[in-house]
């Protein structure tokens, strides 16, 4: 297949693309080319800017067996792409996100049913409204994807400061945890990500259909921050927890990271996508998956970079906390 990646240096595309090559896919990239040096030399690039409209819209000079869309994040990009692929593209698979899903759940356990509904976070209404825009439209055959949090470098952290959380860890500073740390995250290597998504190319019975692509493990909050400690070569670290709400008082665009996705347990039910691709595994295991993100941010945890006002903040909420009731 001729697969076209829009992105492809990201968390999750970057080892799709070298699973597409691994499979036997002619592959292109578009993006700007600043971080391609590590993708296979099979793949052929395509340069430009997804901001750059004249760029872009030469693409429907090409025709691509599929088109790998991880770069819209506004409902009007996804009608630009309507315009675009409609007619050169057998299938156009749009990356969307499992926090679409409904918050607050019903059920910890989600399946492709549950409805998508997010009152706390901008990010995943417009990602809703691109699906419903694909979804209105019947001339370009399409597949949404719903990965949930999925990471090749980067650090899980439930607040979203992954690197100022490890910092404070090697410091010897607590750290902040929403709620009591016992709910279930799910989250997923990129690496296990891959060859499910690449599978998807060409299906059948992906057209048309919304699938979300997650791992099967799922872990507590407190578990994943010990595991982030051990990565790092730390002891125990200090979990200082503390409810939602009161976190986003002190801070108030941790609403949609929060309240909007991490702050709930979310398992997922895989059965659907599996129906298509056939069954999948994800071996990494938790250690595993901390000591790889330790590995690809060395140069981090060699020189790392103060942050005052991050540290300031963080160090009010556990005062604050830790004084409560005495």
């Amino acid at each position: 297949m001729k697969v076209l990646y829009i992105g492809g240096t990201g968390q999750i595309s970057f080892d799709c693309v070298h699973e597409s090559v691994r499979a036997g896919h002619d592959v292109f990239v578009y993006n700007r080319g600043r971080h391609n040096a590590a993708l296979p030399d099979a793949v052929t690039h395509l340069p430009g800017d997804v901001h750059d409209d004249d760029a872009y819209r030469k693409l429907r000079n090409h025709r691509f067996d599929a088109v790998c869309q991880f770069r819209l994040f506004n409902p009007d990009e996804i009608d630009r792409d309507l315009d675009v692929f409609t007619g050169s593209c057998g299938q156009y698979v749009f990356i969307s996100t499992a926090s679409a899903y409904q918050k607050p759940p019903t059920s910890h356990v989600i399946t492709e049913v549950t409805p998508l509904d997010n009152p706390f976070w901008e990010y995943s209404r417009k990602k809703i409204e691109m699906e419903r825009r694909l979804q209105a439209q019947t001339a370009l055959p399409f597949t949404v994807v719903r990965p949930s949090h999925t990471s090749r470098t980067m650090w899980i952290a439930a607040t979203g400061d992954g690197p100022e959380v490890v910092r404070r860890m090697r410091e010897g500073k607590p750290v902040v945890v929403p709620g009591d740390g016992t709910s279930l995250w799910t989250i997923m290597r990129g690496e296990d990500f891959a060859p499910p998504f690449v599978k998807l190319l060409g299906k059948d019975e992906a057209l048309g259909e919304a699938l979300h692509l997650t791992s099967d493990n799922a872990y507590m909050w407190n578990d994943i921050y010990h595991a982030t400690a051990r990565a790092i070569g730390v002891g125990a670290p200090q979990l200082v927890h503390v409810p939602t709400d009161t976190l986003i008082r002190y801070r108030p665009e941790w609403e949609g990271p929060l309240l909007g996705d991490k702050s709930w347990s979310a398992v997922f039910d895989n059965t659907k996508i599996k129906s298509v691709v056939g069954g999948f595994s994800c071996d990494t295991t938790l250690d595993e998956f901390m000591q790889r993100i330790a590995a690809a941010n060395a140069e981090q945890l060699a020189s790392p970079q103060p942050n005052p006002e991050h540290d300031a903040l963080v160090d009010r909420i556990v005062a604050e906390q830790s004084a409560l009731g005495r």
